[in-house]
Order: structure tokens, then sequence, then C-alpha cells
């Protein structure tokens, strides 16, 4: 059922004619309590899908603000296999709501990709993004992951040419994560029309919908990408109003669910209605 989530979820976005909202938190972060809390939470807030990052020691394509909650979330006892165990609560309650699992291949490697991917689809997991192995050497990973109904979810940048494009998609499933930057997570955002030029790209090569990030923090910068993806990520915007919601002791302050979730729905409500907005600046008369 794993893959099939993905795909009725994205079918569902365009029969109603709408972009999705990707909300990104780190597993454990700031304690397994409160991360349950929040994940439990994203649906209901207006997600559509979720990535959950799998905290890891050396999180390099990560900013500062991720890395940080991935620390949060180790130090707090956060692992592989307690996050595969917050994906089976979750499943418990929700049947329908995707979930990717995003991070590095270190911890899955560890683990053993054969018993981790049957253990993640299992647990519920749909997809996952593997953020630093290249698709040449990621058979290791791909085969057990496809055997257990998992989409091994390829990351496009900018910098990803027309000879590299093919190697890149060949092997995709579920969608496709266009990085819209240059760099790590958290640190600026892309014009919309250098977004709106490597979507025509992407959209020549693969019919698999194309979802958006990095850089992507407040509602207007939401709607903008959802005018024209499939979907737009947010993560750094989400982990940073974790930590906003942290005592001098690092603990979760009582409101830090709730206003996490309050963020989420200002989120979704912008690219809920994003594509409507358009419409309607198109109709005005000149």
């Amino acid at each position: 059922m794993s893959l099939e989530r993905i795909e009725r979820r994205f079918a569902a976005l365009r029969a109603a004619g709408r972009g999705g909202l990707i909300a990104f938190i780190s597993a454990g972060d700031p304690d397994p309590e409160t991360s349950m809390a929040l994940l439990e939470g994203l649906p209901g807030a207006g997600a559509d899908l979720i990535e959950l990052g799998v905290p890891f020691t050396d999180p390099m394509a990560d900013g500062p603000i991720i890395q940080a909650g991935s620390q949060r979330a180790l130090k707090a006892g956060a692992s592989t296999r307690r996050t595969l165990e917050m994906v089976r609560r979750f499943r418990e309650a929700d049947a329908g709501t995707p979930i990717v699992l995003m991070g590095y291949y270190n911890p899955l490697y560890v683990y053993g990709p054969e018993r981790f991917s049957r253990d993640a689809a299992a647990a519920g997991v749909d997809g996952l993004i593997v953020v630093d192995l290249p698709p040449e050497e990621g058979e290791e990973l791909r085969l057990p992951a496809e055997a257990a109904g998992l989409a091994l979810v390829m990351l496009a940048t900018p910098t990803t040419d027309e000879r590299r494009l093919p190697a890149v998609l060949a092997h995709a499933g579920g969608f496709i994560y266009y990085v819209s930057i240059t760099g790590i997570t958290g640190t600026r955002s892309a014009a919309a029309e250098a977004v709106r030029a490597a979507l025509v790209r992407l959209r020549h090569h693969t019919a698999l919908p194309v979802a958006v990030g990095f850089g992507i923090r407040e509602p207007a910068q939401a709607a903008e990408v959802a005018r024209v993806a499939d979907a737009a990520v947010v993560g750094s915007a989400l982990v940073e109003r974790v930590a906003r919601n942290l005592d001098a002791a690092g603990r979760a302050k009582p409101g830090l669910v709730a206003d996490v979730l309050a963020l989420v729905g200002g989120l979704a409500a912008a690219v809920k209605g994003a594509r409507r907005a358009a419409a309607a600046e198109r109709a005005r008369p000149a």
C-alpha cells in the first residue's frame, strides 16, 4: 500500500485543482512526546504529505536550523528504530496521509538496507528521500525498497543538467523533489520565474508530480510555488518554530505544538487558495 498512498494523494490534489503542502519535522525533536504530538497534528493542520526527518549526526545538506533540530532529537534519544515506531503509532489513527522519511544513508546502511526497507514498509512508511545517495550507487537500497513497496523519491537541483537528468529520474518513485536553490536548507529562496522554468524542463522528462523545497518559509512563498508545482515543501520554518518554543533548558513550552501547527495551518491555507487567487487575477479586466 505504501507507494499507493502517495499516488492517491497527488491524484486527489489534481482532482481538487490545487497544489499540496508537504510539511517536514525532525523525528524526536525536541523530545519524543512533543514530536509525536506534532506528527499526529500535521494532517489536521493542513499538511497533505509529511516528511519525517531521520536524525543523523552529520546532516551535511541541512542548514543550521535543521541541524540543531536533529541534534536536539539525538540528545533526547532519537534513532532510526524510534523513528519507525513513531510512524507505526501514527498509522494507528491515520491510514491515509503519506509519510516519506528524509535523511542520510549512513543510518540506513547501519540498520541494514533490506531489514530497514521491510521494517519501514511494515511501520507504514511510504517513501524515502536519501539526500547523499547518488542514483549510480543507489541499487543497494533501491532494490530492497522497491521490493518492499517503498517509493525512492529523487532529488533534482538547478545544476542537474540534461545529461544527468535521465540517471536521476530512471528509478524515481512517488514524486520528484526539486531543490530550488544550490546550497543548504533554510538559507534563501529561489525566484518564482526560475522555479517555473525548472518545472517546465522537468515535466518534459517525467510524469511524476514535482514538489519544490528549500527556502520556502512564508505562506506567500508557499502559495507562489503551489501555483505552478504539485506541492510546496516547508521544513526549516517549522523546525525554527519548534526552537522558538523551547525554554532556557531546551524543554518544550506548553504552547509549542499549537504554535507550530498554527504555522502549518497558515501555510496550508495559502497553498490551497493559490491557484484560485491566480485564476482570479487573470480574470480581472486590464
